[in-house]
């Protein structure tokens, strides 16, 4: 028996340690974020219903072949089944995301994607995975197979911090590519308008979906080290301000606070969930957030 490939942001002690976590995907497609629906959808159930014409993505081990063999055509069996809704997991792979002295915030945001959608393919879920910076980056169609696992974890490693940030510019773009509602799983360190983010969320939730923020900062942009006079670099846009650390930090902090403070206040006007995690914390802990 060949060895399961080896993956850099999910690690065979990840996986083990997954184990734990069965109820992840439940929770993220049943509880607070989607919810459980009646539905005409693939899959063996109780009461077949129809036939419906074989699309990418879907698992071809479902293939009705003896009605390709009268028909020349591939069709899937339809039943009427309790199901869960898809699962989109939005990847922000901005330069910003680059920053991070331990660990970068986008390798970080890229070890709890890629939990995500083993835990969701695990549970024989559909999970898309977008990447985007100030536009779409990649786009993998929702589906639930382990080629399609496979898949992700390559797109995620090839990934690399890009452009400047546009949460809200990446938002609008992706609404059309989402055929179906479900949960939506934004990944950002979220340096961008709060409004314009949420304009950029109300075709999603007018639509049913439910979505959740996960807002990935690194400790050292919390907090500024007392390091004197310093050269700050803007990632991004690449300007530079030379300023003395001393006496930025407390209007520094004011302003970091007000920005995170707007995204809290606005998810929950708006029954968004919103979850902040530092890289100083182990993307594990994420999943224990969500269980409380």
């Amino acid at each position: 028996m060949t060895a399961p490939p080896q993956f850099k942001y999910l690690k065979p002690e990840h996986i083990r340690r997954l184990a734990n976590f069965q109820f992840a995907p439940r929770m993220l497609v049943e509880g607070y974020l989607a919810g459980r629906r009646r539905s005409l959808d693939r899959g063996s159930s109780i009461e077949f219903r129809d036939y419906r014409p074989f699309v990418d993505g879907d698992d071809p081990a479902l293939i009705d072949w003896r009605v390709y063999a009268r028909t020349d055509r591939r069709y899937l069996k339809t039943f009427e089944q309790e199901t869960n809704m898809e699962c989109h997991v939005f990847l922000d792979s901005s330069a910003s995301m680059g920053f991070g002295k331990t660990i970068s915030k986008l390798d970080y945001a890229s070890f709890f994607a890629a939990a995500i959608c083993y835990l969701v393919t695990h549970n024989r879920d559909r999970v898309s995975l977008l990447t985007f910076d100030n536009q779409l980056r990649t786009f993998e169609p929702p589906a639930s197979t382990h080629r399609h696992l496979t898949r992700l974890m390559h797109v995620l490693e090839a990934n690399q911090p890009g452009q400047p940030t546009s949460v809200s510019a990446a938002l609008h773009s992706a609404f059309p590519l989402l055929k179906r509602k479900g949960t939506l799983i934004v990944i950002s360190d979220f340096l961008d308008d709060p409004s314009a983010i949420f304009a950029a969320l109300s075709p999603y939730l007018h639509r049913g979906f439910k979505v959740h923020l996960f807002q990935i900062l690194a400790p050292e942009e919390l907090d500024l080290e007392d390091r004197g006079l310093v050269t700050f670099v803007d990632m991004e846009s690449g300007s530079r301000v030379v300023a003395h650390t001393e006496r930025l930090r407390v209007a520094y902090r004011r302003a970091m606070d007000a920005q995170i403070a707007g995204l809290r206040e606005l998810s929950n006007r708006r029954q968004v969930r919103y979850t902040p995690a530092r890289t100083d914390s182990h993307f594990f802990d994420l999943f224990d957030r969500l269980a409380q």
